[in-house]
């Protein structure tokens, strides 16, 4: 009933400094932010297409994984902007499981926080320099955001942290495109609230300092589906799903309006294969209203080399395959790809 503290951890200033960004790579990142803003605000008309495994556990397969998404990004990089998922931090449903490599570096060992903290910005050095890709985390924990901050160029705020303060205040000093998720119940008004809140200024304590934001013009909303008071899934990927939230974004002061689809989690109710439909209902549905078309800015979707999930004991060990929800495989990843870049 109370509180061990082990060891004081280096703060993300030490971090940073022991482990920089290159200029060179710093003044590229700054070039793909600019491009995934004008994105979310309507500048640009690609695609935004966040893919990758649902946690990034090994950093040699993620980066294989990253490699293969490069000649990809080539290709379509008229039409669509890659951004592998590098998602490091895991909530737990219930607060057990494997929390991701910021927890557990080596997900057979014993959690080090210290060794994941360094582990997890060198695994999005390494993403961001050797491929030259945008990258992606999701912001679990609101004060641990700062040691990656200068390599991140988007952000995801999960289900059950959308309607917490601190996300949201913390969204406001963000300075790349933050969305916001649907919470698990659904509710568009939740996850708008909190897109208002991210777009406005706000004073107050973080990591121990008085703290003025400016405000995130490139906050949006995500919908990931929900799930109703039985414990089953809703999806909110169709049609009116996208009507609604558009017509609900119009009647609030609100900054670019924007939304990326979610195609798997309680829109797809983790059948991994249904991404594959999902995407491809979502982009029937851009091509048949304007409104949608401006809307929905993206698709999120969970990928990795092999197809399918595996227990984090698994013997033998599947090299490349989800440790935690199935992801699609690499085939079908790339074939979904090629599709939406001639759809988009």
């Amino acid at each position: 009933m109370s509180f061990i503290m082990s060891h004081k951890l280096p703060t993300p200033k030490e971090i940073i400094a022991q482990y920089p960004v290159p200029e060179k790579v710093a003044a590229h990142k700054a070039m793909l932010d600019q491009e995934i803003c004008d994105v979310i605000s309507g500048k640009s008309d690609k695609f935004l297409v966040i893919i990758g495994p649902c946690s990034a556990d090994n950093e040699d397969s993620v980066c294989d994984y990253i490699s293969r998404l490069v000649p990809v990004a080539e290709k379509v990089k008229d039409k669509v902007i890659i951004i592998p998922r590098i998602y490091t931090n895991k909530p737990r449903t219930n607060g057990q499981g494997y929390k991701g490599m910021m927890h557990q570096p080596d997900p057979n060992k014993a959690p080090n926080l210290l060794g994941g903290l360094i582990a997890i910005r060198k695994l999005h050095m390494r993403a961001l320099e050797e491929f030259g890709l945008p990258v992606a985390d999701e912001m679990l924990y609101p004060e641990n955001f700062r040691y990656l901050a200068d390599i991140l160029s988007y952000v995801a705020i999960g289900a059950r942290s959308v309607e917490d303060q601190q996300h949201r205040l913390v969204s406001s000093g963000i300075d790349v495109p933050v969305g916001m998720k649907n919470p698990t119940s659904g509710d568009y008004s939740i996850m708008l609230n909190s897109v208002f809140a991210a777009q406005h200024s706000h004073n107050f304590i973080y990591r121990g300092w008085d703290a003025t934001t400016s405000g995130n013009p490139y906050a949006h909303t995500i919908l990931r589906g929900a799930v109703n008071r039985y414990g089953l899934n809703r999806e909110n990927y169709h049609y009116e799903d996208l009507i609604r939230l558009y017509d609900m974004y119009m009647k609030m002061d609100l900054k670019n309006p924007a939304c990326i689809v979610d195609a798997n989690h309680s829109n797809s109710g983790k059948k991994f294969k249904e991404q594959i439909r999902i995407v491809k209902e979502v982009l029937h549905s851009r091509t048949h209203s304007d409104d949608i078309r401006r809307l929905v800015k993206g698709v999120m979707i969970e990928s990795y080399i092999v197809e399918g999930a595996q227990k984090i004991d698994n013997d033998p060990h599947v090299y490349g395959q989800s440790i935690t929800d199935p992801c699609l495989g690499w085939d079908d990843s790339e074939r979904l790809i090629y599709e939406i870049a001639e759809r988009a």
